[in-house]
């Protein structure tokens, strides 16, 4: 590698530790560089361990662990109060369906309170928590992920293919203006936007913590989502684009901005 070489890859890296997410397209004007040639550095800096890349740059290194065991011990109170105003959102006789991710499991533990209740899943955890003779559970076969606890792949998405009309809550592992809500593996992604295709609306739940970057797998543009349920008041540039996008926010009404937090 040449010394410039180096260096760019130096300062490429300093933009990312200080920004926290970073794209091609700003670094090759910021640098006076190709994209290609940015893209080839993040590359290096990725296959190094120092970044993790995302869709259209990068973004700082993340826990590689996704499971959900990982995953139920974060932000703990602040999905449950995700999961409080989403069940708020939920009327007996409904259709629903709910992704596989711990916030998720916040609120199917208190959808079980309600009647004629109709629940589509893709988790064997969520299967256990919603464990009650009020509720009809639709639990989509496939591929089982043991880390994760869920089913992915061609037979879930074909049994989610024939279900429509159905009201659709799932997470994101990112947020990012451009970009929309993302996902850190490509088989969430598939089968989630799938959902959101075939739902009559849909409603995002994520903590404060996933608006800094968004992950590697897009799941639907922002066009595509409802309602974007949270623990706290975003910040006002997300704020002000929830508005110019008209999608609605939901949040604490005594919670702190997100700027805060």
């Amino acid at each position: 590698m040449t010394h410039s070489a180096l260096e760019r890859r130096q300062r490429i890296l300093s933009e990312v530790l200080e920004k926290r997410h970073v794209t091609a397209r700003g670094l090759a004007g910021h640098l006076a560089v190709s994209e290609a040639t940015v893209r080839r550095d993040l590359k290096a800096l990725a296959d190094e361990g120092h970044i993790d890349l995302v869709y259209g740059g990068a973004t700082i290194r993340r826990p590689v662990d996704y499971s959900l065991r990982s995953k139920e011990t974060r932000n703990v109170e602040e999905k449950r109060i995700i999961g409080r105003l989403a069940a708020d959102m939920v009327s007996d006789g409904d259709t629903v369906f709910l992704d596989s991710g711990s916030t998720a499991l916040e609120l199917a533990s208190l959808l079980k309170r309600r009647d004629r209740l109709t629940v589509i899943i893709n988790s064997t955890r969520l299967a256990m928590e919603l464990d009650s003779p009020n509720l009809n559970v639709v639990m989509l076969g496939g591929q089982y992920r043991a880390s994760r606890m869920d089913t992915v792949g061609r037979l879930a998405m074909s049994t989610l293919e024939q279900l429509r009309g159905y009201v659709c809550f799932i997470g994101a592992d990112g947020l990012d203006m451009d970009i929309g809500p993302s996902a850190a593996d490509i088989e969430s992604a598939d089968l989630y936007r799938l959902a959101v295709r075939n739902a009559r609306k849909t409603l995002l739940l994520v903590d404060h913590t996933k608006f800094a970057a968004p992950s590697l797998f897009r799941i639907v543009p922002w066009s595509q989502i409802s309602a974007v349920v949270t623990d706290c008041a975003p910040r006002p540039q997300w704020a002000e684009f929830f508005h110019t996008h008209d999608i609605d926010v939901i949040y604490p009404p005594d919670s702190a901005g997100g700027a805060d937090k």
